[in-house]
């Protein structure tokens, strides 16, 4: 992985063998886990063994997961969520990474990466998807909520954030502090608002916000949407 790239550790890959293992619910329906095999996912009771693995599932009813998708400790799966490996893709979820109903990762032959305590769907869910020759990386604690979604090649750094529907191709967004950190421009990149974000690049400490073409949008200081109180 290239220098940069989002740091995924200790993960427990979904096992290839179709069967899952431990004393969960053995009794599952019939119908349902044939669908979900002939798609390329996993069976109910599998889904449901995730917990051994240390895989948070509220529902796993609701939940589909590929066979071969490498999920670290500490994950949360909300419902709804949709974790997918076709025409050997590669999809990796770092420890303790939160994924939020509606939340779609499709990995098509080409290759996501997800850093460690990464937030992706809240508000909306999030599509990312990778074909083939595509890399998406996310880094740890970065933040994309609001209904928007990655194609193509995409680096989201470190801490950094789409916020709101952008549809964002080719984007490259700078590692920093998270959005929990008091400086504002100590944080990652930033794109909010709604529209189309296409080989855009935001350095650490600096937003764009826009409403249509982000390429078109003004770049500032986050410090500009988050002044200090004045003494």
């Amino acid at each position: 992985m290239a220098p940069g790239s989002a740091s995924v550790k200790l993960l427990v890959r979904v096992p290839l063998t179709g069967r899952g293992e431990g004393n969960v619910m053995k009794e599952a329906d019939p119908i349902t886990d044939a669908a979900r095999h002939a798609l390329g996912f996993l069976s109910l009771e599998e889904t449901i063994a995730l917990a051994s693995c240390g895989v948070t599932v509220p529902d796993p009813h609701s939940v589909l997961v590929s066979p071969g998708v490498a999920l670290g400790p500490g994950v949360v799966l909300w419902p709804n969520v949709i974790l997918q490996i076709s025409v050997e893709g590669g999809l990796a979820i770092g420890a303790g990474s939160t994924l939020f109903p509606g939340t779609r990762i499709v990995a098509s032959g080409g290759l996501v990466t997800v850093g460690s305590g990464v937030e992706i769907g809240e508000e909306g869910g999030f599509t990312i998807k990778a074909e083939p020759g595509d890399m998406i990386e996310i880094g740890d604690g970065a933040r994309l909520l609001g209904g928007g979604s990655l194609a193509r090649s995409n680096r989201i750094g470190r801490g950094a954030q789409i916020i709101g529907p952008i549809r964002c191709q080719d984007c490259h967004l700078g590692d920093g502090a998270t959005y929990r950190d008091p400086e504002p421009d100590r944080r990652g990149g930033v794109l909010k608002g709604s529209g189309v974000a296409r080989r855009v690049e935001v350095p650490q400490g600096h937003v764009i916000q826009a409403f249509g073409l982000f390429a078109d949008g003004v770049m500032r200081r986050q410090s500009y949407f988050h002044p200090k109180p004045e003494r």
